[in-house]
């Protein structure tokens, strides 16, 4: 099979080959000016440019070529994390991460982003999970099975805006409901920060995590709010500052380049000496690889002292 597919235009035109009798056709090349000089390979080729971005990924020869020219193994780490990067902006267009339930309850995140938070909270074991944002109520059960399978008494406190009946009833008639707290109002206001404080005893080991309205503004306050709640080596999380990323493609907003969790979290960083951006270590890797996969880039605000 031998054929030539290519995306330009940061995902929003896209031209490919046809399908034809089960074998891939060529489209003319005209127009393909900018197309690397000699990218005529045999087997499966796939050009891909995003943005200033381009890359070519052909299968015959195991081999990508990246923007700057260089060859890289198909299979090696550097291959590795270019397909990646483009993948979770294609996956995040798709709506992937809405795929998925946890428990019975949707869970609009991202695999390897609940692994990664799974470890987090082995590891620390806090008595006190604190979201912003509910919206089904997946996440709130899955901080709330981690809590139920480590024998743990802790609790996970939900709050936002405007929880819809059918989530309330959803989560309340949950097998896991006696380890979750509801709180109905605005994330940064100041009756839903002092209730949320009401969970918290002294001494308690507290974790944050922030996924309601991602705008950088929205966020900063979030931050203000409630890090002062987490506990030296705890973390204050950031979540889905993919916003960045994804701000050219078709879902996206040309704003969210700037607007966005990351940006926020850098902020705060840079103005609290007490926080340091710090994304967990791995607790298991045999591999070569050191980079998450994640739609929570620069999320991770640990309270160092």
């Amino acid at each position: 099979m031998a054929g030539l597919l290519t995306a330009t235009g940061a995902g929003r035109e896209i031209e490919g080959s046809r399908m034809r009798a089960g074998v891939l056709q060529p489209r003319s090349r005209a127009g393909w000016n900018n197309c690397w000089p000699g990218a005529d390979f045999a087997g499966i080729n796939i050009t891909i440019r995003v943005s200033c971005m381009r890359i070519v990924i052909d299968t015959t020869e195991n081999a990508v070529i990246s923007a700057d020219g260089r060859h890289l193994d198909l299979y090696g780490k550097e291959a590795f994390e270019l397909i990646s990067h483009l993948w979770l902006k294609t996956s995040w267009n798709q709506k992937y991460s809405y795929t998925f339930t946890w428990l019975g309850l949707p869970i609009i995140q991202h695999p390897e982003d609940l692994v990664r938070l799974q470890e987090v909270i082995f590891t620390l074991r806090p008595d006190v999970i604190i979201e912003t944002g509910v919206a089904y109520g997946g996440s709130l059960v899955f901080c709330a099975s981690l809590l139920r399978a480590m024998g743990s008494k802790s609790r996970v406190v939900g709050i936002d805006i405007k929880i819809r009946p059918q989530n309330r009833k959803a989560i309340e008639s949950h097998e896991l409901t006696r380890y979750i707290s509801l709180i109905e109002g605005d994330s940064v206001g100041p009756e839903a920060v002092a209730r949320a404080r009401e969970f918290v005893r002294p001494g308690d080991k507290v974790m944050v995590i922030l996924d309601s309205n991602h705008t950088k503004a929205h966020v900063l306050n979030e931050l203000g709010a409630y890090a002062p709640l987490v506990s030296p080596g705890s973390y204050i999380v950031a979540t889905d500052g993919i916003m960045g990323l994804v701000h050219d493609t078709p879902r996206g907003k040309p704003e969210w380049d700037y607007d966005n969790p990351t940006q926020a979290a850098r902020e705060f960083a840079a103005c609290h000496p007490e926080f340091a951006l710090e994304e967990p270590k791995w607790r298991f890797n045999e591999s070569e690889l050191d980079r998450t996969i994640t739609a929570w880039p620069g999320a991770w605000l640990k309270r160092i002292r």
